[in-house]
């Protein structure tokens, strides 16, 4: 697969500080270090534009990437771990939630899961607050490298069946899926 050219534009704190522009977004939403800064390396195929971390709870802002002029995403903070206050949980929940009901530009949600795990309650509870809202979501299950083979279907099948909707497998050490989800989100755009 190519590279797609993608480049970081800005981070924020809370929607007022959100960048202006019309392009499709997709907000990403998973737990602390299921892999969605690596889905952004993989996607743009730059192992350098968006932070990973072994550490949970790394990302604290909204980070938003430019890909190629044709959609942003917007990788959010982790869910599920954070070595910050409750105070700074709680802010950080206020904003995000004021970003997800706000903003114009997100065409989906997509929320990640790790393919080694089964779902987790924090999972459930963040699709039933997109549920609540009648958010568009779709699912990524990233890691799915680690998963022998044989028991990658049965895996995406459950996880299809506990959160429902479009599940996209994901890898971001073999890029075998990427073109698949760039297609999957160039049709979202549509």
């Amino acid at each position: 697969m190519s590279q797609i050219n993608a480049k970081f534009i800005i981070s924020a704190e809370k929607f007022s500080q959100c960048p202006e522009f019309e392009l499709p977004e997709f907000p990403l939403l998973g737990r602390s270090n299921v892999g969605k800064s690596s889905f952004i390396n993989a996607l743009a195929n730059n192992k350098k534009l968006a932070k990973t971390s072994n550490t949970p709870g790394k990302t604290r802002l909204i980070n938003f990437f430019n890909f190629a002029d044709m959609f942003m995403i917007a990788d959010l903070p982790g869910y599920g771990y954070a070595k910050v206050s409750k105070e700074a949980q709680a802010r950080w929940q206020k904003y995000l939630e004021e970003y997800l009901l706000n903003r114009k530009q997100i065409k989906s949600l997509v929320q990640f899961i790790d393919a080694r795990h089964d779902v987790q309650k924090n999972d459930f509870q963040m699709r039933e607050w997109i549920e609540t809202y009648n958010l568009p979501v779709f699912t990524v299950v990233t890691k799915i490298d680690y998963v022998p083979k044989s028991k990658r279907q049965s895996v995406i099948a459950k996880i299809k069946k506990e959160l429902d909707g479009d599940v996209l497998p994901f890898s971001s050490q073999d890029r075998m899926y990427c073109d698949r989800t760039v297609e999957y989100l160039n049709n979202l755009c549509k």
